[in-house]
């Protein structure tokens, strides 16, 4: 590992990454990348999650590509400096803003979307004119096995490095002196990853989770809620960070919804969604057993059935749930979504506000009022009004939490600027001088009080 940072820093500091063809070179090589080993991700990704050919190039690999055209269509303009305006002190000088990499970034990625969430990041690293260390998830070992014969077949070591391995290969890089570290994963191993990193003030992206609510109110649409609800839960057998972790509904709909629900999960999944073969599986047994184990407060109403032996666990809805419940307690990441009722949406508000912030919240209601009393009432990463989870496909909206759901966003420009240091330029001229500022002068002090109060 100590050869490879001190490889890519040599390359970075030898200034080869900040020519904006080398960067469009590199971004079109992805491009490419991704069109040639298609089918063996997508294998991988069976492999290791059972994920269908549909849910693995939707949410992986067309997600990439998209955010790859994105880049390719704006850096030129990202990377321009920015010139900004001087006040009335400052003239005959130009300012501007000049657009720096970091150096070498270590990203760490996940095992739920364990293609798209390691590469989604490189592509805006790669962008800003850093080098990259990749750190695929161990629990996906054949994602991160093609992951890395793809990134050696396209990239020499020193712009583009992937490191397999478990925590302990994690723990070894963060004692390198690297210039940046982007984290996707749980809450607990972020603030693991914040307290290395910052022995070296080494800045970092954390992008974690948390627990986020779906509220429906009375006046929603029933029908169309409940369907997009199951859409955003149950995809990737809900293994996703930003999935709709509970569901808040209005005790006047209750019924509707969860009979609404129920008609969408045997839409999606089948009768028997066990025996769905492109239905995800849970990503390993103790996880397996941490879901099952929910299941034994509150009443399920819809699903509850499992397979120990291929790890799977039916689309699932909890009724009867409390906030005191285990399943309340952390972030669920996976198939269950349980259910509390409320009578005015100010309840609710002030439940979500009693917790840590979550990473998205989805509400559903016509009314305009409400819905901005709900974006101003409560702090959390992003989400969307009346959908779930689509507010991440628009490369203009960045994405990324908030307080315990994370530091930093992504995507789209946000990744090029989550990785680019902003350097602050005064240019002076040298055609006059204003000797107001130095010492002696008659008239400095009543011109600074006058000019700057």
């Amino acid at each position: 590992m100590h050869p490879i940072v001190q490889q890519q820093k040599k390359w970075f500091s030898e200034g080869h990454t900040k020519e904006y063809s080398f960067r469009k070179e590199q971004l079109q090589k992805m491009r490419k990348m991704l069109d040639t080993f298609e089918k063996p991700i997508i294998n991988a990704l069976k492999f290791d999650l059972n994920k269908s050919e549909y849910e693995a190039y939707a949410s992986e690999i067309a997600f990439l590509k998209s955010e790859i055209d994105h880049h390719l269509k704006n850096l030129k303009h990202w990377m321009t400096p920015e010139k900004v305006k001087a006040p009335f002190t400052h003239t005959g000088t130009k300012n501007f803003i000049h657009k720096e990499p970091y150096g070498t970034v270590l990203v760490i990625g996940p095992w739920n979307y364990p293609f798209q969430l390691a590469l989604a990041p490189v592509i805006g690293a790669i962008a800003a004119g850093n080098t990259v260390i990749i750190k695929p998830s161990e629990l996906t070992p054949t994602v991160a096995w093609v992951t890395k014969k793809m990134i050696e077949h396209y990239f020499p070591p020193y712009i583009i490095s992937v490191v397999e391995g478990g925590k302990e290969v994690t723990q070894k890089l963060l004692e390198e002196p690297l210039d940046y570290v982007f984290f996707t994963g749980s809450v607990k191993v972020g603030k693991i990853i914040m307290e290395k990193a910052s022995q070296q003030l080494i800045p970092v992206t954390l992008e974690l989770g948390g627990k986020s609510p779906a509220i429906v109110q009375k006046d929603a649409s029933i029908e169309l809620s409940a369907k997009r609800i199951v859409w955003g839960k149950y995809t990737n057998a809900g293994q996703t960070c930003i999935a709709p972790d509970y569901l808040f509904v209005h005790h006047e709909v209750k019924a509707p919804l969860i009979h609404a629900m129920k008609k969408y999960i045997k839409e999606f999944y089948g009768e028997r969604p066990l025996d769905n073969p492109d239905y995800v599986k849970i990503i390993n047994k103790e996880h397996f057993d941490r879901l099952s184990s929910y299941l034994e407060t509150g009443t399920v109403v819809s699903g509850g059935s499992m397979n120990s032996e291929f790890e799977k666990m039916e689309p699932t809805i909890l009724d009867q749930v409390t906030w005191a419940d285990p399943i309340m307690q952390d972030e669920i990441f996976g198939p269950i979504l349980p259910i509390l009722t409320f009578d005015h949406l100010d309840e609710v508000i002030e439940q979500i506000n009693r917790r840590p912030k979550p990473l998205a919240l989805y509400y559903f209601g016509n009314d305009e009022t409400e819905q901005e009393k709900i974006t101003n009432s409560i702090s959390f990463g992003g989400g969307c009004i009346n959908d779930t989870l689509y507010h991440i496909l628009n490369p203009n909206l960045p994405f990324g939490g908030v307080g315990e759901s994370g530091i930093g966003q992504y995507h789209g420009k946000a990744s090029f600027d989550t990785f680019t240091h902003k350097k602050s330029i005064m240019k002076q001229t040298t055609k006059f001088d204003q000797n107001f500022r130095y010492p002696g002068s008659t008239l400095g002090l009543a011109l600074i009080k006058r000019i700057l109060g």
